[in-house]
């Protein structure tokens, strides 16, 4: 039996700024990446967050990215290791701290944005993550993109890590994420989406963006919360999921 986590991206709104529908995106999935803070997300949508993943049952992930809301953390910052590290320590303090105020937990680490994809294959800064997690909680699973430097680094030290594959972002040949400054970085179609979704939790494979077809192991794929029509996309890929013989359980 094949078992997929649905995970997304979530509290992410800040002041009076609101982004997606958290409350009926986490009704779809079954892990919840809540924002730290330092891209997004303020302490009143992290407790609100936290509290809606904890009546759904749904497991609460810290989010932490780079000290960027002006460019919700999508843009690469040069930086200190050490500093970086403490970052994303603080940002995973202020989840955990806010979920226990609302009563679920912190069950694992999602890196957010320009810090997910720079560790993925910068190796100072994906140290610099590891020994966040490590100094926090080593308990706590480590959320990547599989065969990446991140991934290579956290299975060194110990830690947990869990493979992600994304729903609607396309791939470069060699795995990675095609950037969103690119054409067709982003698919919007629910057919394109819910056919990559499948094919991924049955083959561990996708079609890139070239036309050919690699290998991609699984074990949570992202919904992202903030794109159009978020919420029914979300919806059309868990029936997708559940209509092709996959259990949709959170890995934790």
């Amino acid at each position: 039996m094949i078992t997929i986590d649905l995970n997304s991206d979530v509290g992410e709104s800040y002041g009076n700024w609101r982004l997606g529908d958290d409350t009926a995106i986490i009704a779809q999935v079954t892990s919840a990446n809540v924002a730290g803070g330092f891209h997004a997300g303020d302490p009143n949508h992290i407790r609100a967050t936290c509290a809606a993943a904890a009546m759904a049952d749904v497991a609460v992930g810290a989010h932490p990215g780079y000290r960027d809301l002006a460019g919700f953390g999508r843009r690469f910052i040069e930086m200190d290791p050490a500093e970086l590290s403490n970052d994303v320590i603080y940002q995973i303090g202020a989840v955990q701290a806010l979920a226990r105020a609302a009563g679920t937990r912190v069950r694992y680490v999602k890196p957010h944005g320009a810090l997910y994809n720079t560790i993925a294959r910068h190796p100072v800064q994906a140290q610099a993550v590891v020994d966040a997690v490590l100094a926090v909680d080593p308990s706590l699973p480590l959320m990547v993109l599989p065969n990446s430097e991140i991934e290579r680094r956290a299975q060194a030290a110990g830690l947990r890590t869990v493979a992600e594959a994304f729903a609607d972002r396309a791939y470069n040949a060699d795995g990675s994420l095609v950037s969103r400054t690119l054409p067709g970085a982003v698919l919007h179609s629910v057919e394109a989406v819910t056919a990559q979704v499948v094919r991924l939790a049955l083959e561990g494979t996708v079609v890139a963006i070239d036309g050919s077809i690699i290998a991609v192991p699984v074990q949570s794929i992202c919904l992202h919360g903030d794109t159009p029509d978020a919420v029914r996309l979300a919806a059309a890929v868990r029936t997708a999921l559940l209509g092709a013989g996959v259990t949709v359980a959170s890995f934790v």
